[in-house]
């Protein structure tokens, strides 16, 4: 991101459908300042010459543009009184009163808007400053693997959520993590972070991914004592070497395994709760093996994927387009998924943070 803007604001970009609506007011403006010129005299449409900064005012964020349309302005009132003898003097202030008017309020709305979207652009750095520190972007080859991560918060100006992942290298295999935080805003974004620390920590010194998610739970319930607040996620612990991956599953949407254009779920041998809440059950977290094979795709994804609706409230079916969607690599495969959500929902957009990590085995 970046401030090309005047004073650190970022440039104006208007949508298709806004620029028409304002070319269409200008050309009747143009007619009005016609009309004006053959209307006769003893009547006047010179008032209308006050849209004119108004206009100016809503494609620039420079308050010298609608100051200078407002002069121009208050030429053309000028010039227009002086053809037009017959107009009475309290008429031809009142037009001029109105054009100045409107020339400055036009002027102090571009400044107070600027000043708004200064102080939107500087919190959004900072959010991504803090995506950055919190969710960081893994290598796009470990190995055999080929990994690839999107995130999309389902508020656009927010950057992050509660939606978490994360890779780390260590001498037992590479430990991955992604997880979903029950609710919205800063506590869930803080969770997020006392999960990912813990998990960085723990990923180099735990072997067992069932006892790595325990150290989880425990950590995430002695946290948060008092708020309840848990988190679905999944553990994949991939060897070194040859053997079989290891899946932990608490209480997450299964991941997917494409395998020679089908598509499976890798359901866990039975249910498990979401981190911070094992306590309640007395249970494990169990793991379930696969032994991968070259040319596998596992996607993993957070339930703002599944749950995403469409307009007649539908779920979208990500098993079952998935075999359609393709990508020379995990992270084209990403966007076509994300777009091809997006396609699916339309105009509503997201109703939650949405997560998707794709590893793939290469030969």
């Amino acid at each position: 991101m970046t401030a090309d803007g005047p004073d650190g604001v970022p440039p104006l970009h208007l949508p298709r459908r806004t620029r028409l609506l304002l070319y269409g007011a200008l050309v009747l403006l143009v007619a009005a300042v016609v009309a004006a010129l053959a209307i006769g005299p003893g009547s006047t449409l010179a008032p209308l010459l006050a849209v004119a900064p108004v206009l100016a005012g809503a494609t620039t964020r420079k308050p010298r543009v609608p100051l200078l349309v407002g002069a121009v302005a208050l030429l053309s009132v000028g010039l227009l009184e002086s053809a037009n003898a017959e107009l009475p003097l309290s008429v031809r202030i009142s037009v001029q009163v109105t054009v100045l008017a409107s020339t400055l309020a036009s002027a102090a709305s571009v400044v107070l808007v600027a000043a708004r979207e200064r102080e939107l652009f500087q919190v959004r750095t900072v959010a991504e400053a803090a995506q950055r520190a919190l969710l960081r972007p893994p290598p796009e080859r470990i190995g055999p693997l080929r990994l690839a991560v999107r995130y999309v918060a389902a508020a656009a100006e927010a950057r992050i959520g509660g939606d978490l992942y994360a890779v780390v290298e260590t001498r037992f295999g590479v430990r991955i993590l992604l997880g979903d935080v029950q609710g919205h805003g800063l506590p869930a974004v803080e969770t997020a972070a006392d999960v990912l620390g813990v998990f960085r920590e723990a990923a180099r010194t735990e072997p067992d991914p069932g006892r790595l998610a325990r150290r989880l739970d425990a950590a995430l319930a002695a946290r948060q004592p008092d708020e309840g607040r848990f988190a679905t996620a999944l553990l994949l612990d991939v060897p070194p070497g040859r053997g079989p991956v290891r899946l932990v599953n608490c209480g997450h949407p299964p991941p997917l395994l494409r395998r020679a254009g089908r598509v499976s779920e890798l359901d866990p041998p039975f249910a498990a709760p979401p981190l911070g809440l094992l306590g309640l059950t007395g249970g494990t977290y169990p793991d379930r093996r696969f032994d991968p094979e070259p040319g596998d795709l596992l996607l993993l994804h957070t339930d703002g994927v599944s749950e995403a609706r469409d307009a007649a409230g539908g779920f979208y079916p990500i098993a079952d387009r998935l075999p359609g969607l393709h990508g020379g690599t995990p992270a084209d495969l990403l966007d076509a998924v994300l777009a091809d959500v997006d396609g699916w929902v339309g105009d509503t957009g997201l109703a939650d943070d949405a997560a998707v990590l794709a590893i793939r085995w290469d030969p």
